[in-house]
């Protein structure tokens, strides 16, 4: 995205709900491109897909439904996805009601939501007394070839509070994107920021290695068509997971991913201060015809989800960025931006 200045004119873009933190709608010119629902009671009855749910405590799997080292003991949690734990249980945090400010506008113009949610020791298994902020800051830039950019940024913070002395913390938001409107996200143009990944064994646990994605796409465009390629993998962005720090908020955003499509011509950038991301292209999407929503299917919308690496907090050498210990904080920084190209 090329530099601009930001004003408020158009706010707001996105709509947010307590339900999960979830964003319920990220706007480009009015037109809505993340998969939602109307209602906070469509949400509880049918958002299987975690769509725009904030994950907790930890996003992705855990090997086997158990931590096994920490505080000195092991913990079971909820197998949730085969024999692993999926997006931190049956009732994760993206199923929690949140406490919900009121939306407050900052010098610059841009507005700021902010979400709490306070986690008790055993709360799907998990260890430890936890309090977590959310802060949604949404703008509206202007371009200098006369865009106007949608932008949300996202900014997590836990503290581990009470007795224990860690816990395991990974933290994202689970958005679907559809940047056509169309059934499909077929004909999306993506462009990835690295082809290095973790690959999975068949439970999809990671092996413990990263390499080139098979085919490598690194900086390079590729086209989403209508069943391939077909990925859910997590993408390596930091091969040093000694560097990744509990908290990356202090490190420079760097651009993860980019897409575009050409019928609605709407371009969407994702920007992070996490050492990785994983990127779904929707094969299990499965969510029925309600209320005034359409059935979505399969590849109906695609995610981007910055990340730790995938089941760290079992995995010796990349423990240390999955653990929050008492008198840290976690905390990472996102952000989405979106237009329309003119013309």
């Amino acid at each position: 995205m090329a530099s601009s200045e930001q004003n408020s004119s158009g706010l707001p873009v996105a709509d947010f709900l307590p339900l999960g933190a979830i964003i319920q709608s990220f706007r480009v010119g009015g037109v809505n491109i993340v998969q939602n629902f109307s209602t906070s009671e469509l949400y509880e009855q049918y958002n299987e897909p975690y769509f725009g749910e904030t994950i907790g405590r930890v996003a992705n799997r855990i090997s086997g439904a158990k931590i096994e080292d920490l505080n000195g003991k092991s913990y079971p949690l909820p197998a949730n996805n085969g024999p692993n734990c999926l997006h931190g249980g049956a009732s994760g945090w993206g199923k929690k009601v949140w406490d919900m400010s009121e939306p407050m506008t900052n010098s610059d113009g841009s507005v700021s939501t902010t979400f709490r949610y306070s986690s008790k020791d055993g709360d799907e298994g998990f260890p430890g007394d936890t309090n977590t902020t959310v802060i949604y800051t949404q703008s509206i830039e202007t371009c200098p070839l006369g865009e106007t950019v949608s932008v949300l940024e996202m900014e997590y913070e836990v503290e581990l509070v009470g007795d224990l002395e860690e816990t395991v913390i990974g933290m994202t938001n689970h958005s679907y994107f559809n940047l056509s409107g169309a059934k499909s996200i077929e004909n999306t143009q993506v462009t990835l920021a690295t082809d290095k990944h973790l690959p999975v064994d068949d439970d999809l646990i990671p092996t413990g290695e990263i390499t080139p994605y098979p085919g490598g796409f690194a900086h390079s465009t590729f086209t989403l068509g209508p069943e391939e390629p077909d990925i859910d993998h997590c993408f390596i962005l930091n091969e040093d997971p000694s560097s990744v720090a509990s908290d990356t908020r202090s490190n420079e955003m760097q651009k993860i991913a980019s897409f575009f499509h050409p019928d609605s011509k709407i371009h969407l950038e994702v920007y992070s201060t996490e050492p990785a991301f994983q990127f779904y292209t929707g094969k299990f999407i499965d969510v029925p015809a309600v209320g005034d929503h359409p059935a979505r299917g399969p590849r109906s919308g695609f995610c981007v989800e910055p990340s730790r690496y995938v089941n760290a907090v079992n995995t010796a050498k990349w423990k240390r960025m999955a653990v929050l210990k008492k008198g840290e904080k976690y905390g990472s920084r996102s952000k989405y931006c979106a237009w329309k190209a003119r013309g």
